[in-house]
């Protein structure tokens, strides 16, 4: 299930950041018109992906696990601070504040293959 494809559609990967959530707590962040993620209140941010990074993070971190969502999260519409910050000697993006669901232009069911997670088509780069 991909939603809000169309809008999404013009955004370069410059632009976006990714997230990874289970789509159950995704949903819920519906109800309540904001999202916070399950490390806003833990760790003070909520981790996100620069699209190179998306793979490795869910392979990392996500292994086995189904039924997740990726969230592209457009730069521009944000309404909370994000920082790059340096981990193993890559900058992660790091949003310090809830994120604003307007900010989401496009949801992308996540599922592992039996090799493990790959780059969703959609967001596959053309060569």
């Amino acid at each position: 299930m991909t939603a809000n494809l169309s809008r999404a559609q013009g955004q370069t990967a410059m632009t976006l950041i990714f997230h990874l959530t289970p789509r159950s707590q995704w949903e819920s962040a519906q109800g309540i018109r904001g999202y916070r993620g399950d490390t806003l209140d833990t760790e003070g941010f909520i981790h996100c992906s620069k699209l190179e990074q998306v793979v490795g993070v869910a392979n990392r971190f996500y292994a086995g696990q189904t039924g997740l969502v990726l969230l592209s999260i457009a730069i521009a519409r944000l309404q909370t601070e994000l920082r790059y910050e340096a981990i193993d000697g890559d900058e992660f993006p790091h949003l310090y504040g809830a994120l604003n669901l307007d900010a989401v232009v496009q949801v992308i069911d996540f599922e592992p293959t039996p090799a493990g997670f790959e780059l969703p088509s959609e967001l596959a780069k053309e060569d």
